[in-house]
């Protein structure tokens, strides 16, 4: 007898299989269906998430993830705008990569093809429901979206919008399915799908991901925590800087692309860090930083080894003094997490050191790191940030979302 996630993954290949073809204009009459729905449920998705706030805040969630977890009327808007976003883009399938001729008289060529059914394991963030269904649609696939228990009524209005906005185009509402079980189990169950699963992305803590990394029999892409650094380097712009740092860091604090991790240039140090300190009290964030740092400004806590490696996720931020370009990388490369790194300098020389020695999905010279986003990148939306090197890197939009398949022209060749 099968079970309530294989019965899942049958519907979505199912699903798959009408969605790869899916032209062009159908699919994005879809998406701007569902755009216009959202927009059109606005009140009904505030009133279900209302559910999941209250629930949050009951149980003692801290802020900056219940912030993660809250929709709104413009985030409803953003939601739709990254659908409108995805349908102006070009669609990559289809895609003719290369074209050659063998000497055998063979032309064998490369085009893009959906992946087929891909799974979403993910955290709070109710939004990526819709961004993940916006890009598996607009790339031909069909997704399985497994969500927390503490967005659970979020999710389910959404995805029911989402399915209302389909039907009314007459194209496959099981293009878009949520596991409605949000026990634990259902995560080992999605792991081991690999037989109607083609891809499953894990968005969340790093608790969740290493999960799925170690125990999935599904290929995995990997997105990965955010222990953000900004580098003030010696020739920086101090007032420039902090302006960059205070956004970086407040902006939004529960979300991977915040800077977590600050390191000084030693020259630069007892200008700018006074400033930035300042800056940042004055938004309540909490600095921890080394013996150098503490020196320059006594009310920072002291730094353990461990706050060098930690994605706070919160009002907390680590401080780390330098003497040079030399050592910030190396400090950087030995505690990131590969994900957004930023530089600020008036040097071309270090500037270029940075962007080149720097290991991490996206590098920074004099901006913010909180412009690593799909919707900020001009994918119109993200499906995550991978943070690993096979396949995808970095913010994910339509082409992580393909496959290649290889056709093959003849006119009755044989293998001698």
């Amino acid at each position: 007898m099968e079970s309530y996630i294989q019965t899942l993954g049958i519907r979505a290949k199912d699903a798959s299989r009408l969605c790869a073809k899916l032209g062009t204009k159908e699919k994005n009459r879809g998406l701007l269906a569902v755009a216009g729905e959202l927009c059109a449920r606005s009140t009904y998705l505030l009133e279900e998430n209302e559910k999941d706030l209250r629930a949050a805040e009951e149980k003692g969630v801290k802020q900056s993830l219940i912030d993660r977890l809250r929709l709104t009327e413009q985030r409803i808007r953003d939601m739709a705008e990254g659908l409108k976003q995805v349908a102006a883009l070009e669609d990559p399938i289809g895609e003719v990569l290369s074209m050659k001729n063998r000497p055998n008289g063979l032309r064998i060529g490369k085009r893009r093809v959906p992946l087929g059914v891909v799974g979403i394991i993910y955290e709070s963030r109710p939004n990526v429901t819709a961004d993940a269904f916006g890009l598996c649609f607009k790339t031909g696939n069909a997704v399985i979206l497994r969500g927390g228990s503490d967005a659970i009524h979020s999710n389910l209005a959404i995805t029911e919008v989402i399915r209302a906005g389909l039907k009314k185009e007459n194209l496959p509402q099981d293009a878009i399915l949520l596991v409605e079980d949000t026990s634990r189990a259902t995560v080992g169950e999605m792991m081991k799908l690999h037989d109607y699963i083609d891809v499953l992305i894990p968005r969340g803590g790093a608790g969740l991901i290493a999960n799925v990394v170690e125990n999935s029999t599904v290929p995995v892409i990997e997105t990965g925590t955010g222990n953000c650094h900004i580098f003030v380097d010696a020739s920086a712009d101090i007032d420039r800087a902090a302006d960059i740092i205070e956004n970086a860091k407040t902006q939004r604090m529960g979300v991977c692309n915040a800077c977590e991790s600050l390191v000084i240039h030693e020259v630069a140090a007892k200008e700018a860090l006074p400033l930035i300190a300042e800056r940042l009290r004055a938004r309540q964030v909490e600095i921890r930083g080394d013996e150098r740092a503490r020196a320059i400004v006594p009310e920072i806590l002291p730094a353990s080894e461990e706050d060098w490696g930690t994605e706070y996720l919160d009002a907390v931020i680590s401080v780390k003094i330098v003497d040079s370009a030399e050592e910030a990388i190396a400090h950087i490369n030995r505690y990131n997490t590969g994900h957004s790194e930023s530089i600020l300098t008036k040097d071309y020389d270090n500037a270029l050191k940075f962007l080149d020695e720097v290991d991490a999905a996206a590098v920074y010279v004099n901006a913010s790191t909180r412009f690593t986003d799909g919707f900020e990148f001009g994918f119109g939306a993200e499906i995550g940030i991978s943070t690993q090197k096979l396949h995808a890197r970095g913010p994910m939009g339509l082409e992580a979302l393909t496959s290649t398949k290889y056709m093959i022209f003849g006119n009755g060749q044989i293998r001698e």
